[in-house]
């Protein structure tokens, strides 16, 4: 009876052991994969931090070039990014769009689209070439275009960075 507790104290060490080891090597590889992706983006003037969270099968289709995504930003399944995008926080403080966008599943955004802010974007949305987003846009739509307007203020802005964590 005895030597059959012991064994089974052995196994759970054993099994114990392959595990730490096992989660060790699982950060070493998360590690160098992270150094390798700061290396290709620093290449490629791209920024994308690994703190961003992808969903499955996320496309570069023209590779990572000019690409910006901020630290906090969340992008669905089967997106599809092209050069240039800038997915990206807003960090001024008195902003109503303060944080990082969250973008849905199925979501193409064109070459040199800007999502700006604490937006949301639907599902199966596209958003065109160079369509600066700064308002949530539901699901199964379009964007394109856009006119800018000028707002004049009559009292000084602060405009200083405030970090939207």
């Amino acid at each position: 009876m005895e030597s059959k507790q012991v064994s089974e104290v052995l196994d759970y060490l054993n099994t114990h052991r392959d595990l730490k080891r096992t989660q060790y090597f699982q950060r070493l590889k998360r590690k160098l994969v992270i150094k390798k992706l700061e290396n290709e983006c620093e290449r490629k003037g791209a920024f994308i931090p690994a703190s961003a969270h992808f969903g499955l099968n996320t496309v570069f289709p023209h590779g990572i070039n000019g690409i910006f995504i901020s630290q906090g930003a969340f992008i669905g399944n089967n997106a599809v990014i092209f050069h240039q995008v800038t997915i990206g926080s807003n960090t001024i403080k008195e902003s109503k769009g303060f944080g990082a966008p969250v973008i849905g599943d199925n979501v193409y955004i064109g070459a040199g689209a800007k999502i700006i802010g604490r937006v949301k974007i639907g599902d199966n949305v596209r958003i065109g070439a160079n369509v600066v987003v700064t308002i949530d846009i539901p699901s199964n739509c379009t964007v394109v275009g856009g006119v800018p307007r000028i707002i004049t203020h009559e009292k000084i802005l602060d405009n200083s960075f405030h970090s939207w964590k």
